[in-house]
């Protein structure tokens, strides 16, 4: 297993490869490039809904991640437990405009949260460097909406991740996640000839569904992400059976919504852009 202090090492042993059929890889933010273990937008959910008197779970947060964060709250609504919590405090089931409610409480929280987990994922910042010098585009969506990635933004950026285009879950008419218009919105701004040239990286189903939905190829990302959920700090005092259960689960989650290929963390990409790159070459296409 390798461990967060190799990840870097693993990206810069990766030697200069021919991925010429490619043309950009668009990837997640939370939990994929920063965020180890997705754990800005979880907590918040849990506050924001204890604020009208509802309490949920950390898990229960965490199911419908990788939507927009106003489509996720509406998911979390329509849980069984969930809403019948609603009846007894609101003697009515949950409306649209209850979920605008929940969303104005969520929101100043996040922004002034998403800060502090704006850390890059060990190996993010190497492994764009090496998609650039093998001449790749970067792109980039999130299920957060432009107000919060406007504070996560700069941060990144101060870290060394930047990214050729970014959309955010909230700018699109169309709708986020699982649809794919923001992966086709990086399409089109990056300029790329073919959607199968493409990679999407997530750590979510939705956002493995948002991919495949644009005809990319897709990669999950299960250690790293929101389905095991570890702080770097739990992770590096887990123990290692437990850390292989949550491991396998995530990936057989991931691999079940579609996934192409999944792999622990953003560390491990540019060896599966390789086998993915030779793939092509041999007349092989997403779909």
């Amino acid at each position: 297993m390798n461990s967060i202090a190799q990840a870097e090492t693993l990206v810069l042993s990766q030697p200069a490869a021919d991925l010429s059929p490619l043309q950009a890889v668009i990837f997640d933010w939370a939990g994929t490039l920063v965020d180890f273990g997705s754990l800005a937008p979880t907590q918040i959910f849990v506050e924001a809904f204890a604020s009208f008197g509802i309490t949920i779970t950390l898990a229960q947060a965490r199911g419908p991640m990788g939507l927009s964060k106003w489509d996720h709250i509406h998911q979390l609504l329509q849980d069984e437990s969930i809403a019948a919590q609603w009846q007894t405090a609101f003697g009515r089931t949950p409306t649209d405009e209850d979920v605008d409610a929940i969303y104005a409480r969520f929101m100043p929280l996040q922004i002034a949260k998403v800060g502090e987990f704006s850390a890059p994922i060990a190996g993010a910042v190497q492994t764009l460097q090496w998609l650039r010098a093998q001449g790749l585009k970067v792109g980039s969506c999130s299920g957060y909406p432009r107000e919060v990635l406007n504070q996560l933004l700069p941060q990144a950026e101060g870290a060394g991740l930047k990214p050729d285009y970014v959309v955010a879950g909230d700018e699109l008419e169309a709708g986020g996640r699982p649809g794919p218009f923001m992966a086709l919105a990086n399409v089109l701004a990056l300029g790329i000839g073919d959607v199968r040239a493409c990679v999407k990286v997530d750590d979510t189903v939705p956002g493995i569904e948002e991919g495949l939905r644009a005809g990319m190829w897709t990669v999950g990302l299960s250690l790293s992400g929101n389905e095991v959920g570890y702080s770097v700090q739990e992770f590096a005092s887990a123990p290692e059976q437990e850390v292989e259960a949550r491991v396998a689960v995530a990936e057989a989650k991931l691999k079940k919504a579609g996934a192409h290929y999944v792999v622990r963390s953003v560390a491990d990409l540019p060896a599966v852009l390789v086998q993915i790159a030779a793939e092509m070459h041999a007349g092989k296409m997403p779909f």
